[in-house]
């Protein structure tokens, strides 16, 4: 049998289909799995050893199309749901299998703070998706693999943090999924333990800001490390703290202690920590404002908040999180 899974963004939504990729590999002696998604996500799964075969969108889609004809697939399983994939389907002319993205459920959550979601996790979702194939959850948790050949040496750290740190993502795809800059400040403050900034090159900057008011404690990891360098960054931390994004969701593949911190996006939309079924104890805390009537606003994020107000992280409880991350620290 020969699956084509289909997924073109992003890191987090990624790396949500790994437990259903994992179980087709598994579970159906001799499958054949092929995996389509952008270029730019390459690195999330270019490691991943339950895919035997790596296929990216093109800018003319009718090229990928072509070249995906030239293979002979059983099914097509679309985890992404979009015009796009639905030409892919009806090109293909095989059967296809497309999970439930439950757009009018997330519309009114965010328009009309109306819940009728599910209480259903996007990834349990995905691999509801494969149950005619006779795939079931194997409750082992999300996946992400860095290739073997890249490492990460401990002297790319300062000494001081070389015995352990928490690993801080103050990078988000949004502004208002992200803490501001003086809230950011006061949370390290308040962390008794070294801290790791994790982000992209486009966070470096307000790392530096973050960083300066202890660079002692505080080193800012930002546009310094590759996507896999600053998952082994996580991978090594005694625990994490971050917004909705997708180190969060690469961080409980390590099955890291997290706290994540929300603000246009919730819990609400079935997207919050994952772990394997065995997972004991408190793994994980959600830092949200309680009882805001304009939260979730957005499904992804925005560039601004829509309200103006920004309560959503202006009214954040520092103390909390710095208190659950130190705690979460210690139990390492």
């Amino acid at each position: 049998m020969r699956l084509l899974f289909i997924r073109f963004s992003s890191i987090g939504d990624i790396v949500f289909t790994t437990p259903a990729i994992r179980a087709a590999k598994q579970q159906l002696p001799g499958v054949e799995i092929h995996f389509l998604t952008k270029p730019s996500m390459k690195a999330v799964t270019e490691a991943n050893p339950y895919i035997d075969h790596f296929h990216y969108l093109e800018r003319d889609l009718s090229a990928t199309i072509t070249a995906l004809q030239s293979i002979n697939f059983d099914y097509v399983i679309d985890l992404h749901k979009n015009f796009r994939t639905f030409k892919i389907k009806r090109a293909l002319g095989v059967p296809a299998l497309t999970y439930k993205k439950l757009t009018w459920q997330k519309f009114l959550l965010t328009n009309l703070h109306w819940n009728f979601m599910p209480t259903r996790h996007i990834t349990d979702r995905c691999l509801d998706t494969l149950a005619p194939l006779g795939i079931v959850n194997d409750g082992k948790g999300l996946d992400y693999f860095v290739p073997a050949n890249i490492q990460l040496s401990p002297s790319v750290l300062p000494a001081s943090h070389r015995d352990g740190y928490i690993a801080l993502v103050i990078g988000a795809s949004f502004a208002s999924k992200k803490l501001p800059i003086q809230q950011l400040q006061a949370l390290c403050a308040q962390l008794n333990y070294p801290v790791v900034l994790v982000g992209g090159k486009e966070d470096a900057a307000e790392g530096e800001e973050v960083a300066a008011i202890d660079k002692g404690k505080i080193f800012n990891a930002c546009g310094k490390f590759s996507l896999h360098e600053s998952a082994l960054i996580v991978e090594q931390s005694k625990t994490v703290i971050s917004h909705d994004t997708g180190f969060l969701y690469i961080a409980c593949a390590y099955h890291k202690k997290i706290v994540a911190i929300w603000g246009a996006t919730s819990p609400a939309l079935q997207v919050e920590p994952y772990y394997p079924s065995d997972s004991e104890g408190e793994l994980y805390y959600n830092a949200i404002v309680p009882n805001l009537p304009c939260q979730p606003c957005s499904n992804y994020g925005t560039k601004k908040c829509p309200q103006g107000h920004f309560a959503c992280m202006r009214q954040q409880n520092i103390s909390a999180i710095a208190a659950k991350a130190n705690r979460f620290y210690e139990e390492v």
